[in-house]
């Protein structure tokens, strides 16, 4: 008999009339405000007769032409009711602070770079940069749609919950792509251009696959973190050299006690969505990873002054700040507990800014302008080297040209 009353009322919305004086009916509520199992047991207490079976019912109720209304409840993405507005689901979409995080680091780059410090090639090195970044994130969170509805931390991401479609969400990341890269292309050097580019590959098509696919995607992910001091770097000289290259040591070997760190207290949810973390797969190894690269922080700031990157002093002040970050980093390696596991991150976002500014305030060599300016003509047979110093009102300054002859 209940058969036949699924066929003709929704499962939420029921109300009926009663038919005859042979059948008593209980009247069902229009909105689902109890539970399967109260209607259930509402529903076993309605007396049967017998002359009303299923076909009589519906017989009856086809010939009274009665009319059931149900009330339908229009669907919202959940758990959203208001979208907000368009700027700050856009800024969702680019994950603002890690992109912050890219650009404060971009900037380092540029800043302890051993070069005159230009304002224009700033702006555009760090608005480039933070451009790339944002379309990157765009395109990280359109293939992970799937896999971030699963997890807790993920699962109010504006793509999952529908705030943004996913062809807005890809136009956003072709449109910041493609302006990131022209400004750092024609704004700051082609050096500059090719690290943003080869990042953006690298986070899009390499590590955001291997999450589900290797382990190996923490190392492919740090290189991505070392890149964008190398773009400030890049951006200030047109070069690296050994100092970037320390400097990007730094940042890569951070990556692992400050990631290694955060996931392991989120293994249930990359469990669940199927990524391949260390933390999940190799909790071991998780916990001895970031031991050793903690300790690797420590000696590339050793390294730093011997390199004539920084004074000394810069190894000397940065020993007690990589010391106890090391013992934390030992702690969650013995004791594999989420206390220790949340110290070591914690302590990570105190431990890299900090790292920064002390590389910064014990930077070797500080450019505020061009005392000295060489521009190398080539003509034919002949280079013309050009040396221009500060305004004088010596006549020496004035005279002009030191020629010398080489082979093109």
């Amino acid at each position: 008999m209940f058969r036949a009353y699924y066929k003709i009322s929704s499962i939420e919305c029921l109300s009926t009339h009663i038919l005859s004086a042979q059948v008593q009916f209980f009247r069902f509520s229009t909105i689902a405000r109890s539970s399967a199992s109260t209607k259930l047991q509402d529903a076993r207490n309605v007396p049967s007769s017998n002359n009303s079976g299923p076909s009589s019912i519906l017989n009856q109720q086809k010939s009274e032409n009665v009319k059931i209304s149900v009330e339908k409840c229009p669907w919202m993405p959940s758990p959203y009711v208001d979208d907000g507005k368009v700027f700050s689901k856009y800024k969702k979409l680019s994950k603002f602070r890690l992109t912050s995080l890219v650009v404060i680091t971009t900037m380092g780059g540029y800043a302890m770079a051993p070069a005159a410090f230009d304002l224009t090639t700033f702006a555009m090195c760090t608005l480039g940069t933070g451009l790339v970044s944002a379309a990157a994130n765009a395109i990280n969170q359109y293939h992970e749609v799937p896999f971030d509805s699963q997890m807790s931390r993920t699962k109010n991401r504006v793509l999952v919950t529908g705030q943004i479609t996913p062809l807005k969400a890809v136009g956003f990341a072709v449109v910041s792509a493609t302006s990131g890269l022209c400004l750092l292309y024609f704004g700051v050097n082609g050096l500059t251009a090719a690290l943003g580019a080869g990042n953006l590959f690298l986070y899009t098509s390499i590590y955001t696959p291997m999450k589900r696919m290797s382990i190996a995607n923490t190392w492919i992910g740090s290189i991505v973190g070392a890149i964008p001091p190398l773009m400030g770097w890049a951006g200030c000289t047109g070069t690296l050299d050994a100092g970037a290259m320390i400097l990007a040591g730094i940042l890569y070997a951070w990556q692992f006690p400050h990631f290694n760190a955060l996931s392991w207290n989120l293994r249930p949810d990359y469990s669940r969505a199927g990524y391949r973390m260390m933390a999940v797969t190799n909790p071991g190894l998780c916990r001895r990873t970031a031991l050793r690269y903690a300790f690797a922080i420590c000696g590339l700031s050793m390294v730093a002054p011997l390199a004539d990157v920084t004074n000394y002093w810069f190894a000397l002040e940065t020993l007690p700040l990589n010391a106890y970050f090391c013992y934390l980093a030992y702690e969650f390696k013995s004791k594999s507990d989420s206390g220790s596991s949340r110290k070591l991150f914690r302590f990570s976002l105190i431990h890299l800014p900090a790292l920064m500014l002390l590389f910064l305030a014990n930077k070797k060599n500080w450019y505020f302008k061009d005392n000295v300016e060489e521009k190398h003509v080539k003509s034919d047979d002949s280079y013309v080297s050009r040396l221009t110093t500060s305004p004088s009102g010596s006549l020496e300054n004035v005279l002009p040209l030191k020629v010398t002859v080489g082979s093109s």
